[in-house]
């Protein structure tokens, strides 16, 4: 008897589908089984983290301001990793992108009429991101610089560089000693919808549309595609790998710095500390759980929102820590790998007769 794994031809989106639900619902398994061992009752539990994310109006905006962070750089490092580049930097390019906007805001307010603010301050979060993103690419096309190692350091520069600005350069003297910049000009600030739901929410939508059109509908799109699913055929169709290198580090890295921009534009109205709060890095678990896909990469940063926001109620009502999203979060991208492996791959049990057993020994 032997197991081995054959190369499926290809699967259908119902396949997709029962696999991403199917990890999730391990995940959850998992998730139970722990606040078992802990003595809490996981169906209460799970309702309870519901209720908090989407049990009410206020909970539900709560889960779609999570949302829109998360959904901007999923929809950036799933851009990247369509053209199997390895984009870890999503944190570094939503801080930049935040540095830049709040420059603007903050130093361009007293010359630029308050018509024009709001978009400088847009525009300035995307250039922000962009150009910190295409960094990583120009080490990689001109030093042969891992892009996994380059956009995982540069998170470290972005936010040591931006803690020393609302620290010290542009720290409101006017603060009572909070770390913090001076507070924007209402210009500059972006409107919102409800509560602290900003419109960011909506870039997040049409940047969807849009990259669903760029990959699905355009030449480059295409190009893009193919260099993901194998570059070294993309260059022997004379695809320019390098020019799409750029250009896809370009637009992911913009496409995470107008998260960053919502963050001081939208919420708090300045640059303080908690401008890093990890969204970058889940934005990873965004981007697999809804298979780099932008309908799917929508869906999956609500879900991850709605974990994040619900584990606050559980820490409130259960006394149990928040991070139990986090924990949550990890089993559902390795519950992903690992159906990965079974969407690829079929696994076949081999049974040999008893004499072709002998035989073969």
């Amino acid at each position: 008897m032997k197991l081995t794994l054959e190369r499926r031809q290809g699967y259908g989106q119902w396949t997709l589908l029962l696999t991403i639900l199917g990890a999730v619902l391990v995940a959850l398994a998992f998730g139970a089984l722990l606040l078992l061992i802990v003595g809490v009752n996981p169906i209460e539990a799970y309702r309870l983290m519901f209720v908090g994310a989407f049990g009410s109006e206020f909970a539900t905006v709560d889960t779609l301001v999570k949302a829109s962070p998360l959904l901007l750089t999923g929809l950036g490092v799933s851009l990247a990793l369509r053209a199997n580049i390895w984009n870890i930097g999503a944190e570094g390019q939503l801080v930049m992108g935040g540095f830049a906007a709040a420059g603007v805001a903050l130093f361009w307010s007293e010359w630029l009429p308050e018509p024009l603010l709001l978009p400088a301050v847009i525009l300035a979060g995307f250039v922000g991101g962009a150009l910190w993103g295409l960094i990583p690419a120009l080490l990689k096309i001109f030093g042969g610089v891992n892009e996994i190692v380059s956009t995982l350091m540069l998170n470290y520069v972005a936010v040591l560089w931006v803690e020393y600005l609302f620290f010290d350069a542009w720290r409101d003297p006017r603060g009572f000693g909070f770390p913090g910049t001076a507070e924007f000009p209402r210009a500059a600030w972006l409107p919102r919808l409800t509560g602290q739901l900003h419109i960011g929410i909506i870039f997040g939508l049409i940047i969807a549309a849009l990259i669903w059109f760029l990959l699905n509908r355009t030449t480059i799109g295409y190009e893009i595609r193919v260099q993901g699913k194998s570059p070294l055929s993309a260059r022997y169709a004379g695809i320019n790998v390098m020019r799409n290198l750029m250009l896809v580090m370009f637009l992911s890295g913009g496409i995470a710095g107008l998260a960053g921009m919502g963050e001081v534009a939208g919420i708090s109205h300045r640059m303080q500390n908690g401008l890093a709060v990890g969204y970058g890095f889940t934005a990873l678990i965004v981007a697999f759980l809804g298979r780099l896909s932008p309908p799917g990469v929508i869906v999956a940063a609500v879900f991850v929102a709605g974990l994040s926001v619900g584990s606050e109620q559980l820490q409130l009502s259960m006394n149990l820590p928040a991070s139990f999203a986090l924990i949550l979060q990890g089993a559902v991208l390795l519950c992903i790998a690992a159906g990965d492996l079974f969407l690829r791959y079929r696994v076949r049990l081999n049974v040999r007769p008893p004499s072709q057993q002998m035989v073969a020994e």
